[in-house]
């Protein structure tokens, strides 16, 4: 077991997905691993490595990747430094959008479709069953019955534990619980975008895990003299810290999974969850951003 007593990681709170895969709440997302534009192979493999053996080290228990994310290269990069995993790891991973380059994403949900790319995520990430097993993006193309029953038979066969969505509204995450338990979603969401605050309100009310991707976004109010600039300067800490801490506050379903290809950066972003923001710090930035 990860020693996670003194580390930054541990301060951000523990939570249940699904009701029994219990992780540090603040995670890592393995997307700025890869090559510019989410395509090919980091410039610094070996700086890559060090980042996910760090970030154990930091306490984090919680990756989320994808497949298409390289596409593979960061599922094989978790591989690489993490395994074989510790018992209290979890990894996350994604399928239903293709590439066909960089900057390039194309959903694509045909249930053989996802079966091969859950089968093939088995084998890049070197498990047996796949913790949270993620619909990318809801294919148009293909009834989201067909796409999230796909995902209720691998689970049925053991080879997922949960079933999560990503980039999905209210109607939808019902629409797929009529097939299967839902345990995570997956949506945009920072201090300067919070389109996706009524699903979060959905997902905490349900103790659904709520993933927000670009966390630390923070806009114009990160510069000089903004209110998110005053906060971090009487916590002695950066914008992107105090974002991190807003996130952490807002919602006890929340996992925030920042990404970094350095070790610093990883370093300084764990820090964010060590602090602690008074009711009063959290309404003011919360007005300010709206």
């Amino acid at each position: 077991m990860t020693d996670t007593t003194t580390t930054p990681a541990q301060a951000s709170g523990t939570f249940a997905i699904g009701g029994d895969l219990v992780v540090n709440r603040l995670g890592y997302g393995t997307m700025q691993l890869t090559g510019p534009g989410v395509w090919g192979d980091p410039r610094d493999p070996d700086e890559a490595v060090r980042v996910l053996r760090r970030a154990v080290e930091l306490g984090i228990t919680f990756f989320d990747t994808a497949d298409s994310y390289g596409p593979v290269v960061a599922e094989q990069l978790l591989r690489t430094a993490l395994h074989p995993y510790a018992d209290d790891l979890v990894i996350a991973t994604k399928a239903g959008l293709t590439r066909s380059g960089p900057n390039d994403w194309r959903p694509v949900g045909r249930p053989e479709y996802l079966r091969q790319q859950a089968e093939m995520s088995l084998r890049n990430l070197g498990l047996e069953r796949i913790d949270l097993f993620q619909l990318h993006r809801i294919d148009p193309q293909v009834p989201l019955e067909d796409q999230v029953g796909e995902l209720k038979l691998l689970q049925d066969e053991g080879k997922i534990r949960h079933i999560g969505l990503s980039e999905v509204s209210i109607d939808e995450v019902e629409a797929a619980s009529q097939v299967a338990t839902i345990a995570s979603v997956q949506n945009l969401f920072n201090l300067s975008d919070r389109s996706a605050e009524p699903l979060l309100d959905y997902a905490t009310e349900r103790g659904i895990a709520f993933i927000p991707w670009f966390p630390l976004a923070t806009g114009k109010l990160a510069g000089q003299g903004g209110p998110l600039d005053t906060a971090a300067e009487q916590h002695d800490a950066t914008p992107s810290q105090l974002a991190l801490a807003w996130l952490l506050k807002r919602s006890p379903v929340m996992l925030p999974i920042p990404g970094t290809s350095t070790v610093a950066h990883l370093e300084e972003n764990a820090k964010g969850a060590e602090i602690e923001l008074t009711d009063d710090e959290f309404e003011a930035l919360s007005a300010a951003a709206a």
